[in-house]
């Protein structure tokens, strides 16, 4: 299991990109990013997954971006582009990118329901595929799946439809999410591990599927696959 979080001096660098531009401001991403990335195991878990891989990355539901500055942060160089559907988001992420220097990164406003980017190298999958609706679930997945070039790694973070209290609490926070206006829209289906796990393995896949809650309440799961 992967506990640990970044160190708070990476933190707190990657959250000054987000403070507001006068000191009257709104902080709330300030405050929002660095208690993200003191508590929070994805990003250390994704880059250990990703260390040593060069294929460009591609980062579906990228939120504010904070996944490119702890790549950045930690040596990891691969061309990164981010897409969200919540253009305030993309909006934020461009100018914390910007702010905080970051090079070799894009960031754009797209609707995964609608269908993935061309791409080719790795991708990203994290915390989003309970907020696709069903029938866009598989086609992300087999989208995302193609994507994926020797050498180039599937990095999903999800949490699991396994009957846990920890997945019954995973549901309650992402259904909140959607009421305090952070997601766009509320959860609607939670992968199940078997079902998950043969996808990627009968595309080829040599899947990996580690826990990835830390020392939170949620029941999520880093999967990590690469073609033999």
């Amino acid at each position: 299991m992967t506990d640990a979080a970044l160190p708070p001096a990476d933190a707190l660098r990657i959250a000054r990109a987000f403070l507001p531009d006068r000191w009257y401001g709104n902080r709330a991403l300030y405050y929002y990013a660095r208690v993200k990335m003191r508590t929070d195991p994805l990003y250390p878990g994704v880059i250990d997954a990703l260390r040593g891989t060069t294929a460009p990355l591609l980062d579906l539901g990228c939120g504010i971006g904070l996944l490119a500055h702890a790549l950045r942060s930690n040596g990891v160089s691969m061309a990164y582009r981010g897409v969200d559907i919540d253009a305030p988001k993309i909006a934020q992420a461009k100018r914390g990118a910007a702010r905080a220097g970051l090079q070799g990164v894009a960031f754009d406003v797209v609707d995964l329901a609608a269908g993935m980017p061309a791409h080719s190298g790795s991708v990203a999958i994290l915390d989003v595929l309970q907020f696709v609706p069903p029938q866009a679930q598989d086609a992300c997945l087999d989208a995302a799946i193609a994507s994926i070039t020797p050498g180039g790694k599937l990095v999903i973070r999800t949490g699991l439809d396994d009957g846990s209290t920890r997945a019954r609490t995973t549901r309650r926070i992402d259904v909140l999410s959607k009421y305090i206006h952070w997601m766009p829209s509320a959860p609607t289906a939670y992968p199940e591990a078997d079902a998950l796990r043969a996808k990627l393995e009968g595309a080829g896949l040599r899947a990996t599927f580690t826990p990835l809650y830390g020392n939170t309440p949620f029941n999520n799961w880093r999967i990590v696959a690469a073609r033999d």
